[in-house]
């Protein structure tokens, strides 16, 4: 192949160090800037090697005009034909190399200064043949300067590896060949090149330089920036990765993964071949997957085909590794079940959507019904048990609802739908109504909504069928220009019936579903006169939801976009980018705090105002709440204001409502006379000197807190000063023992003073509850028992554990086999699952009636009377319910790890729990075989334990606060 070459280097020129070799193609405008970044480099031994794709714009001129302007540092080469690709441009540039190592620079992104300076460093002080360090993604079309790091967590420090089998995560994430610098006499020995002639280069001529090295060396130093346009103009070409729309991509990607598979089979790299298995299923195949539903029907069937032969190399292990919704795509891909594949990619593209109407068997939950009968491995991949659609109630769903029907007439849109019932959650007898609503997409100019009745909407088979007209030409009134696009959703109200039965709604998007069936445009009036737009037309967004988007008469359109681009118009945009952003800062937490210090701080101290809180706004329970009761029992006259997280539902009508960080919520603080809480308050909030701050806590300790914690003792002196001034706004916390004097007291480094040895408030109920049972010789339900459906002949037990996090995520698994547990147990046992407020749990539903998810029932206390027994580990309710004289159980399955490696304890569990020590699931069936044999063997470690951690719980807690507190307040 012969190549131009017209501006040759000059014969005595220094060999360089570093050769960066920087591709083109019909990138004229960009070429300089890429060169520049080169240029500029603080190491000054670089040459640039310029290869031009055969451009067609002008490309190789600018090339060779910077070629002569640094005839000692840049080089210019054009390809005799356009390759079509990145490979040919790369390998001409490997060959005309003359430094030491190589870096590919492509013409649309820029290295970072100090690039290949610590790269070249790296690579000479360890020797490495190949040397990576972080790639940024700039987009540079955002007006927030946003930039995203590539895989940050693979270079957070300096390491090197003598294998790639050391870090598979790095074959496996990192395919980029542009942030890397290679060893040029390394790349010749291996005689490594990139194919030609097909896309997706990188990945391979990655892998194959992973595995042929020695030594990998990386760095946590930024160096290459990917510059990212998010709207190209459109006249601009899509870059190969995005050409998702066109078979021949999916082609590409699918033989390279092979080529890739060969490479690491004949190395014996079969564990790498797994990550990278988890790793396409998880992400290749997830950007073709969410391209099907537009794709038309030839495209889907090859897509399909392609796909099936790979998926068939692939270890079903790796279905673990992923998310449920792509194990079920990847696996009704390969079945060429269309009609289950679709809906679950509509899940795909929008989380938490039910696609599906789902089916229950044998006491499981499966996406679809086709498939689990005979395939075991179907039934693994299709079980969406611990997802927990089933536990949801229709207000809480979201489901998919299908475009069936699109025509129009005289500016009216005609359309149909079906709505997803899953597990028939939407009963067949409840009576249906619905309403179309049109809103503007961009948030900041939703002035007003437009809404339109659904004519019919009735129950068909397992959806809901729906059929609505809407006269957009009359009764919808855009302004123009700011609100050009327009989202549909669908309201639909479930009625229930009977007398008292209440409604419920839920709300849905409308998923085109069929690419060709939303077609047209309607005629439109926005407010802003026709110059505007004239009509409105149907496209499709990019999770697949119908919407309208503004389309102007093209000549009358020239006129406002001089306009709109004028200074008049950059003027208006200018005050509307001002306003947005002044809401943006008046709704921030830095603007409330300010408002809350130099406002509302100022303003009267309000007497008789208590503001209470529970668990951070998240429930109302609690000592506060048993505060508050024995408040209003007494009568006393006083404003009281309960501040929620996420619904107000469960909070008491006697009180005024406050979302917690909300200006009423900051203003009712700083005017309150009492706080009343039992976590804490937002931190940063001083509390003024007038106000009382009465500290209930929510538990004693077993594990260490506070400044006992080795976390808070490696903070800084700054850090910690600070978390002090929060613990010094305690006016009085509550004890229940001299244990909370030692641990908790301790550790928040509280001062005698504030100490309040009356014990825990909620608390009163349980030592009441003692004293009856002792009093009248037998135990009272109550209500709540035949609320949860709690046969007379079943006992109670209530399986409490303490907080668990799981890599980020607020799932609990419960580390028993909950089926076997009701098998074993169900005739004798109804278990109580109540998991910690932080974190929730799934239960399939083949233990319905026996196990029971109470996690939602805001206050702890009810439940502990109820139950008969518990099942804990490490948390403070064992204190509590010790106060009932009760079985307890201790399933501490993970001991060693949570006692040695977390935290640390004040004492050691084994030696004082009152109950059984168990670590295995055997061992708890074998010791919850009978409730009485335990409560009578334990009867002295619990009297024990109570005089230990519960002395001051004598049942009078929350009126001895009340009468040291608030007795004033009694009506005379």
């Amino acid at each position: 192949m012969s190549v131009d070459h017209p501006c040759p280097p000059a014969e005595t020129a220094a060999v360089p160090a570093v050769s960066v070799v920087v591709i083109v193609y019909n990138d004229a405008s960009r070429l300089t800037t890429a060169v520049r970044s080169v240029l500029d480099q603080t190491l000054r031994a670089v040459e640039v090697v310029i290869v031009d794709d055969r451009s067609t714009d002008g490309s190789y001129d600018v090339a060779q005009r910077l070629a002569a302007a640094h005839p000692d540092r840049v080089r210019a080469f054009r390809l005799p034909e356009n390759s079509g690709g990145c490979g040919a441009p790369r390998n001409h540039g490997i060959q005309q190399a003359r430094g030491d190592y190589v870096l590919f620079l492509d013409s649309d992104d820029v290295l970072e200064r100090n690039a290949c300076r610590n790269m070249l460093e790296a690579a000479e002080s360890t020797g490495a043949d190949l040397v990576s360090g972080l790639c940024v993604r700039v987009h540079v079309d955002s007006r927030t300067g946003k930039e995203v790091k590539w895989y940050p967590w693979l270079y957070d420090r300096t390491r090197t590896l003598e294998s790639i089998s050391e870090l598979p995560d790095l074959l496996v994430f990192d395919t980029l060949s542009t942030n890397k610098c290679y060893r040029r006499q390394f790349l010749l020995d291996e005689g490594l090149e990139f194919p030609v002639g097909i896309h997706y280069e990188d990945l391979l001529f990655s892998a194959q330089a992973y595995v042929a090295a020695q030594r990998i060396t990386l760095i946590p130093n930024r160096v290459y920036e990917w510059r990212i346009v998010d709207k190209p103009a459109k006249s601009a070409a899509k870059s190969i990765s995005n050409r998702r729309d066109e078979i021949a991509n999916f082609t590409h990607r699918m033989e390279i993964h092979r080529r890739v598979d060969q490479l690491l089979a004949d190395h014996g790299l079969l564990e790498l071949k797994f990550a990278k298995d988890v790793k396409w299923l998880k992400h290749d195949l997830v950007l073709h997957l969410r391209e099907l539903p537009f794709r038309d029907e030839a495209y889907r069937q090859e897509f399909a085909q392609i796909a099936r032969t790979y998926l068939e190399s692939i270890d079903r292990i790796a279905f673990d590794e992923i998310e449920p919704i792509h194990a079920i795509c990847a696996y009704l891909l390969h079945e060429a079940d269309w009609d289950n594949l679709l809906p679950a990619v509509d899940t795909l593209s929008n989380r938490d959507k039910i696609s599906s109407p789902l089916v229950e068997h044998e006491g499981r939950v499966y996406w679809c019904a086709e498939h689990i009968e005979h395939d075991a491995f179907a039934r693994h991949v299709l079980d969406v048990t611990e997802l927990g659609y089933h536990t949801k109630p229709v207000e809480k769903m979201f489901l998919r609802n299908a475009l069936t029907g699109y025509a129009e007439t005289d500016g009216t849109v005609r359309l149909a739908g079906r709505i997803t019932n899953p597990l028939g959650v939407i009963p067949s007898d409840a009576r249906l109504s619905a309403q179309l609503e049109f809103y503007a997409r961009r948030p900041g100019v939703r002035f007003q909504t437009f809404r339109f009745p659904v004519a019919t909407v009735r129950h068909e088979g397992d959806a809901i069928a729906w059929e609505a007209s809407a006269d957009l030409a009359k009764g919808l009134r855009p302004l123009g220009i700011v609100d050009a696009v327009w989202d549909v959703r669908l309201h639909l109200a479930v009625a229930g019936e009977g007398e008292g039965a209440g409604t419920v709604r839920t709300t849905t998007r409308l998923t085109a579903s069929e690419p060709e069936l939303a077609q047209g445009h309607l005629p439109v009036r926005p407010r802003l006169t026709r110059l505007v737009a004239d009509r409105i037309e149907p496209e499709v967004s990019s999770r697949g939801h119908l919407s309208f988007r503004l389309v102007p008469d093209k000549k009358a359109n020239e006129l406002v976009q001089r306009g709109v681009q004028g200074p008049t118009g950059r003027l208006a945009k200018t005050g509307y980018r001002k306003v947005k952003a002044l809401r943006k800062e008046l709704a921030s937490g830095d603007t409330k705090l300010r408002v809350y210090h130099d406002v509302f701080s100022r303003l009267p101290v309000k007497k008789g105002l208590v503001v209470f809180e529970s668990h951070l706004g998240r429930q109302y329970s609690d000592s506060p709440k048993a505060i508050y009761e024995e408040m209003r029992r007494q009568g006393l006259e006083f404003e009281a204001v309960w501040a929620y997280a996420g619904s107000p539902q469960g909070f008491p009508d006697d009180a005024t409502l406050v979302r917690r960080w909300s200006l009423p919520y900051l203003k009712a603080l700083a005017q309150a006379e009492y706080w009343v809480d039992n976590q804490s308050y937002p931190l940063k909030v001083t509390k003024r000197p007038e106000t009382t701050y009465i500290q209930t806590w929510h538990g004693s300790a077993l594990k260490r807190m506070g400044f006992d914690e080795p976390e808070w003792k490696l903070k800084s002196r700054e850090e910690q000063a600070e978390q002090q001034r929060t613990l010094d706004r305690f006016d009085r916390f509550l004890i229940r023992s001299e244990h909370d004097v030692r641990t908790l007291a301790r550790a928040f480094r509280l001062q005698e003073r504030t100490l309040l040895r009356v014990g825990y408030p909620r608390n009163d109920a349980l030592v009441q509850a003692k004293e009856h049972e002792e009093a009248t010789g037998q135990r009272e339900r109550g209500a709540l028992a035949a609320e949860f459906g709690i046969p007379e002949d079943k006992q109670i037990l209530l399986y409490a554990p303490t907080f668990r996090q799981r890599g980020g995520k607020r799932r609990f698994e419960l580390p028993f086999d909950v089926e076997r547990f009701a098998d074993t147990f169900g005739d004798r046992y109804v278990l109580l699952v109540r998991s910690h407020y932080l974190n929730h749990v799934v239960l399939p539903p083949s233990v319905r009636g026996r196990v029971i998810d109470v996690t939602d029932y805001h206050d702890m206390t009810p439940l502990l009377v109820l139950a008969d027994g518990l099942i804990t580990d490490y948390s403070s309710v064992m204190f509590d319910y010790s106060l009932l004289d009760r079985p307890m159980f201790f399933f501490t399955y993970d001991y060693d790890e949570y006692v040695h490696e977390g935290r640390g304890t004040y004492f050691d569990l084994l030696e004082r729990a009152p109950g059984p020590v168990v670590r295995t699931e055997d061992e708890l069936h074998a010791v919850l075989d009978s409730l009485e044999e335990q409560k009578v063997k334990y009867a002295a470690p619990r009297e024990r334990f109570v005089a230990d951690f519960g002395e001051f719980d004598q049942g009078n807690a929350a009126q001895s606060i009340v009468d040291q507190f608030f007795s004033q307040w009694r009506r005379a």
